[in-house]
């Protein structure tokens, strides 16, 4: 069954692309038709294309494995904030920090670096500091969490990441390309899709249209992490029960080894003397 339908993604205004000037060639196989100088996208390959991209999110979210939204522009941002946060996953909507994936180390000092103004703050050390000075290491804290917040739990790279305009995220393609990690993407009649690996062609300046897709695929997401809840329950129920007979086992095995004890010398003269 298919995680949406066409007349959801009309209704949201997905199937407008760009003017006519500002088009990109490669987007062609994903344009249905011209209308007053406007590219109309074909909603029938979108519908296509987000089943494509949510089995293969589900998937990743199955196997326990992190994808990181990115979308700074203003119409995208709080909508893929709560959308990721929903599935519990990290995102980035503020600037994106150049190396945030190929120098990856440096940006969890960062975040280190945030936790231990927290744990400095909670255990009174900053309490001898002067106001200036505790003026200056709030402001730094707050920068830290504005920019890296909701990536401080993404202890190490993420296994795919989620794109909504590819051109405004064009750094964040290239260290992704680079690293070899998948690249999901809501992409427009002026973006190349030539570095993603799951095209979406949609409207990525509405926010309903951003809304309806990032839905559907958060909705896989959640289908993924409650299979591997199952599946983790399943096999805990199993070992257990492994564990249960083993344990009943040796203790059939010792009562056989009673019952079958071998006799005394005085039995086995017993039958001779007879």
């Amino acid at each position: 069954m298919s995680r949406t339908n066409f007349d959801q993604l009309l209704q949201a205004g997905c199937h407008f692309g760009h003017l006519r000037r500002k088009w990109n060639p490669a987007m062609a196989p994903y344009i249905f038709m011209e209308r007053n100088g406007i590219h109309i996208i074909d909603l029938n390959k979108t519908v296509a294309k987000i089943d494509e991209a949510a089995e293969a999110l589900k998937q990743i979210a199955k196997s326990g494995k992190k994808i990181l939204f990115v979308a700074t522009k203003k119409q995208a941002k709080d909508v893929v904030a709560e959308k990721a946060a929903s599935v519990n996953m990290p995102y980035v909507i503020e600037r994106w920090p150049g190396g945030m994936l190929t120098n990856f180390p440096t940006i969890r000092k960062a975040v280190k670096k945030m936790a231990n103004i927290d744990k400095l703050m909670n255990d009174g050390t900053f309490s001898n500091l002067s106001k200036r000075e505790l003026l200056q290491v709030t402001r730094q804290r707050a920068k830290l969490e504005k920019n890296l917040g909701s990536i401080a739990d993404l202890s190490r790279l993420p296994s795919a990441l989620f794109v909504v305009d590819v051109m405004k995220e064009n750094i964040a393609v290239k260290e992704a390309n680079r690293l070899g990690i998948p690249v999901f993407a809501i992409v427009d009649t002026n973006s190349d899709p030539k570095n993603i690996d799951y095209v979406i062609p949609a409207n990525d300046d509405a926010k309903d249209s951003v809304d309806v897709i990032l839905s559907a695929c958060c909705a896989a997401i959640a289908e993924g992490i409650e299979e591997r809840k199952v599946e983790k329950a399943d096999e805990k129920a199993a070992a257990e029960q492994n564990e249960a007979a083993a344990d009943a086992k040796p203790k059939r095995v010792r009562k056989a080894r009673k019952d079958e004890a071998p006799k005394t010398e005085a039995e086995e003269a017993a039958p001779a003397a007879e």
